[in-house]
């Protein structure tokens, strides 16, 4: 079977005050910091090349600028796209949290009061359906957040969404690229500035 040869762009948004300093930002929506703005501007050269058949973003405003300042206006807010929701985590770090739960790992232990990783690979599986097929017209830019991206990134590799433990934080304001190398889904690149 044939696959389709665009790439998909996955491109996590600008720096927020809370990925500065290692907080949980799931569903609180939080604006660009200065640097995030900069860095989402710094976006434009590298993407003004190509031309994307489709442009989606998470609906949260720091995505939704992040799309904006980068130059991929007229990007459609997806659901799908949303951060995952870290309940009683929310706004934590990842030392907090092991200051209440001793050990925690988040791939291994999810979150308290939550959206589990099930049902995040949900929504990731859900928007990946609908976006594969596109591939086969050109390229796909997708705004989104960190752990949503490692997760999206997995499912893309056809992983369990527990494997994305093994992809790096994507940083804010980078680019990664999922692609296919012949016929296979593959990992093009990862945190490119």
């Amino acid at each position: 079977m044939f696959l389709g040869m665009g790439e998909l762009i996955l491109i996590r948004h600008g720096e927020t005050a809370w990925s500065r300093t290692g907080q949980h930002a799931g569903r609180t929506d939080l604006p660009l910091t200065e640097a995030g703005e900069a860095a989402a501007r710094a976006l434009a050269p590298r993407l003004a090349g190509r031309e994307f058949v489709a442009v989606y973003s998470s609906p949260l405003t720091r995505a939704v600028r992040t799309a904006e300042l980068a130059g991929l206006s007229g990007a459609e807010n997806d659901a799908d796209l949303i951060e995952w929701n870290y309940g009683r985590y929310e706004g934590l770090t990842a030392k907090q949290i092991q200051e209440l739960k001793p050990g925690w790992e988040l791939w291994r232990d999810g979150v308290d009061a939550g959206e589990d990783l099930g049902h995040v690979t949900v929504r990731v599986d859900a928007f990946l359906g609908r976006v594969r097929p596109l591939l086969d017209k050109g390229d796909v830019a997708v705004v989104a957040h960190g752990h949503l991206s490692r997760i999206l990134t997995a499912r893309w590799l056809g992983l369990d969404a527990s494997d994305a433990r093994q992809f790096g934080h994507p940083h804010p304001g980078t680019i990664n690229t999922l692609g296919y190398e012949h016929g296979l889904p593959v990992v093009l690149g990862w945190n490119v500035p």
